[in-house]
């Protein structure tokens, strides 16, 4: 009888270290996954901080020709003359072979997106410094593509020149929904 009061109390310590070590291993692992996220959340945070501070402040490129978000579709017209296209949604024009523009209506006739293309390199096409007040960084086949919002201003501006001897390059401003 003694035995077997031995053995079961023996047991029971046995029991109780494995439930004990079981209990540290999940309290380390749980401290590390705490540790990792608050690493992980506070990375996100500067990341988030620094593009709230870019968004506080509207871009460099605010109009085109003229154009601004907002406009009526007849001072778009007065300011671009007769689109190649005309539309209660959506006028298209054309400058010469190598630009050509977009403009889109909201239901009340005001200009919601912009958008400029154009089929050539050379000085009359903007730049990405012209766009965003400083330089982006070309991808290694020289092509750029930056989109910043400026939530403050209420619209995003995205810059997007593909690669080649004759790039095309599209710019795009449109009013944030």
């Amino acid at each position: 009888m003694n035995s077997t009061i031995f053995s079961m109390l023996l047991t029971g310590a046995r029991n109780r270290r494995a439930s004990n070590s079981r209990v540290f291993a999940f309290t380390v692992a749980a401290a590390c996954i705490l540790l990792l996220s608050s690493s992980s959340n506070a990375q996100t945070s500067r990341k988030a901080v620094a593009a709230a501070a870019a968004e506080d402040h509207a871009g460099a490129f605010k109009e085109y020709r003229g154009v601004q978000l907002g406009m009526l579709a007849d001072e778009v017209r007065k300011k671009l003359g007769n689109p190649k296209d005309k539309g209660d949604e959506q006028d298209f024009f054309v400058f010469g072979e190598s630009e050509t523009a977009q403009i889109v209506y909201d239901q009340t006739h005001k200009v919601i997106t912009i958008s400029a293309d154009y089929l050539t390199a050379g000085a009359d096409v903007p730049t990405a410094k012209t766009v965003f007040g400083s330089d982006v960084e070309a991808k290694a086949d020289g092509s750029v593509y930056r989109m910043v919002r400026f939530t403050k201003a209420g619209y995003w501006v995205s810059y997007n020149r593909t690669s080649g001897a004759t790039p095309m390059t599209s710019i795009t401003l449109q009013k944030i929904q």
